[in-house]
């Protein structure tokens, strides 16, 4: 295999993630899967097997041996496919970078074998662990470097929907793939934490704005943590609180936890059974009396399509009681309060 002996001089990785560039991650499926970039596709140079092949003559034999077992793993016409493979995306993503762990030998031979093919592409100097310590650099300083505001309200306001509305917006939750409470599972998997990370630093190099306004969140949103500083700053930044009548709020969940997951394929036996479970976790602290009330009119609404009680019940008895004490330490910074006109209004004034 012959290598490319000197490596260009290229951006920093934070400025080639700002920059939008799509990459070709070349490390095995086992790494990308353990955190990436949202940019990357996978097309990796050894397979998993291949790289603990590989790991093993390396580590009994050394540098040499562990070339020599890549050369046997990965030649000929199985060297042709993958240089194809590599070949394809580049051609069909014009700019895209390489990189491996850490932009050596793995981005140092797709190089070549691409130069060989033809098509000259730069390979990320320091690699994915250079992408990834530029991540975590910049959700680390990210409170100093904007004016942030946060979005509050009881849930079922339409916090989410506004959001997504608004330029100067970054959806957390969207991001997570969870809606933030006890019912907010989606379909599909939240991601993994590192990639979680990778999208929020992605999402933050990219927001134009000199404000970022984001949704209140608890430190959690599902099973994943906001960064400390995020969630730190958040905690002492102004507030605005967007408020809506009850009917408002029973409408609003209605559409996003129950009609929109019928509308995109989920059946209602499967729906139920989310929502029964999630109620199940909360028990202890709705009170036996309420979570069978609450229990009998999720089961009812299912069975004739009139959510509304189960939806008003749960705001009532479980959500806003929890909201009302949050947000009683939190009056300090409340800078605006009111309905979705006057806070949409405050925002793109803010």
């Amino acid at each position: 295999m012959s290598t490319v002996g000197t490596v260009k001089t290229t951006p920093s990785a934070r400025d080639l993630i700002a920059c939008d560039v799509p990459f070709i991650d070349l490390r095995a499926p086992a790494e990308f899967a353990r955190g990436a970039l949202p940019d990357a596709v996978n097309l990796p140079l050894l397979t998993d097997l291949e790289r603990a092949e590989v790991g093993i003559a390396y580590k009994n034999h050394g540098q040499e041996a562990a070339i020599e077992a890549g050369h046997r793993l990965v030649a000929d016409t199985e060297r042709e496919r993958r240089t194809a493979m590599w070949l394809a995306h580049a051609n069909t993503h014009p700019g895209c970078w390489l990189y491996c762990w850490r932009g050596g030998l793995r981005s140092e031979i797709a190089q070549s074998w691409l130069a060989e093919a033809g098509l000259e592409v730069t390979r990320v100097t320091g690699g994915y662990k250079a992408l990834r310590e530029a991540c975590t650099d910049v959700l680390a300083n990210a409170p100093k470097t904007k004016r942030w505001l946060v979005l509050a309200g009881r849930t079922g306001s339409g916090k989410t929907k506004l959001l997504r509305k608004i330029d100067t917006a970054i959806d957390l939750e969207g991001l997570a793939n969870h809606r933030g409470s006890a019912f907010g599972a989606r379909s599909g998997p939240q991601p993994t934490p590192i990639n979680f990370e990778n999208s929020l630093a992605v999402a933050f190099l990219r927001h134009p704005h000199r404000v970022l306004v984001l949704e209140d969140e608890s430190r959690t949103i599902g099973r994943l943590a906001l960064p400390r500083a995020w969630h730190d700053h958040m905690q002492k930044a102004p507030l605005a609180v967007l408020d809506v009548t009850m009917e408002e709020r029973v409408e609003n969940i209605l559409g996003e936890y129950v009609l929109e997951p019928l509308a995109h394929g989920l059946s209602g036996g499967a729906l139920q059974t989310r929502y029964q479970d999630a109620l199940n976790r909360i028990e202890r602290r709705l009170g036996g009396l309420r979570h069978r009330e609450v229990y009998r009119e999720l089961e009812h609404g299912f069975a004739t399509g009139e959510h509304e009680r189960w939806i008003e019940r749960l705001l009532s008895w479980y959500y806003d009681p929890m909201y009302d004490y949050q947000l009683g330490k939190k009056l300090k910074r409340v800078v605006a309060r009111g309905d979705t006109r006057t806070i949409r209004k405050l925002i793109t004034s803010f």
